[in-house]
């Protein structure tokens, strides 16, 4: 039986390989709206991150979520996916 290829993803923070799956996915919709998309489904530009607060850190203080979709990240949403991200770590 063929093995079947596991999807790697680069986080935006610390910049290593990881399996798709061990990452959250931040989606920014086509009217500029940057959300967190769990379902991994979502129309937009993706970015990927780990589910930690220094991955986090790192991509902002690094510009990664910026670079990754070629705009403007306010502090704001930074706020609102750090609320996510402890969430999921619960």
């Amino acid at each position: 039986m063929k093995q079947r290829k596991i999807p790697l993803r680069k986080c935006t923070g610390c910049q290593e390989m990881k399996n798709k799956k061990e990452l959250v996915r931040i989606v920014r919709s086509n009217e500029g709206e940057i959300s967190i998309d769990f379902t991994g489904k979502m129309a937009g530009r993706g970015a990927y991150i780990c589910p930690n607060k220094e991955c986090l850190e790192k991509a902002k203080k690094s510009k990664g979520l910026e670079r990754s979709f070629k705009a403007a990240v306010p502090e704001s949403v930074y706020e609102k996916i750090l609320e996510e991200l402890n969430k999921i770590n619960e």
